[in-house]
């Protein structure tokens, strides 16, 4: 009985860190994971953390600032890391190859050589937006092989495709 009581005790809480350019829907997202709702959010400077628990799979989600100037201090974050989640504003074709950049460059960090790979392909409610299929295009995610990865189309504001994300998060974490 002890020893179960001790177990209760020592939750396991998985690193997640939430990525992306500057307006993409990081702080959103988060929320949204945690509130089920849609809250105002301001631009980022630093971070936020919550906690967000999956059927018993307990998350340290990690939302950092993504302004160019903030980018530099990502790497401050890596430790320790079990998934990465890039969120990608499926609208903003112009600065779709700096998201690719910031990927390819994150990937190649020897702390997150473990890590998962969740891109949210977010504002797909938005007319013309980019799909999944060809955000992974133009982020050459098929070049991808020393990372476990997986593209999950979703909208911030409404919710959609985001427990199909944490499902996948978690499916991740029970793997390993």
């Amino acid at each position: 009985f002890f020893l179960l009581f001790c177990k209760l005790l020592s939750v396991t809480k998985h690193k997640v860190i939430v990525v992306g350019l500057d307006n993409a829907g990081k702080t959103t997202i988060l929320y949204q994971f945690l509130t089920k709702e849609a809250v105002h959010t301001s631009p980022t400077i630093g971070s936020n953390v919550e906690e967000i628990t999956v059927r018993n799979t307990h998350f340290l989600v990690w939302d950092i600032g993504g302004q160019e100037s903030l980018r530099a201090s990502w790497y401050s974050y890596f430790c320790n890391t079990e998934i990465v989640i890039l969120v990608v504003d499926s609208t903003d074709r112009e600065r779709l190859t700096v998201t690719k950049d910031e990927l390819h460059q994150m990937l190649a960090h020897e702390e997150l050589q473990n890590a998962a790979v969740l891109i949210m392909a977010n504002k797909q409610d938005v007319k013309g937006s980019m799909t999944a299929a060809e955000i992974s295009q133009c982020l050459t995610l098929d070049t991808i092989t020393t990372h476990s990865w997986h593209v999950q189309a979703c909208c911030a504001l409404t919710g959609e495709g985001l427990p199909a994300s944490l499902d996948w998060m978690r499916s991740r974490v029970v793997a390993n």
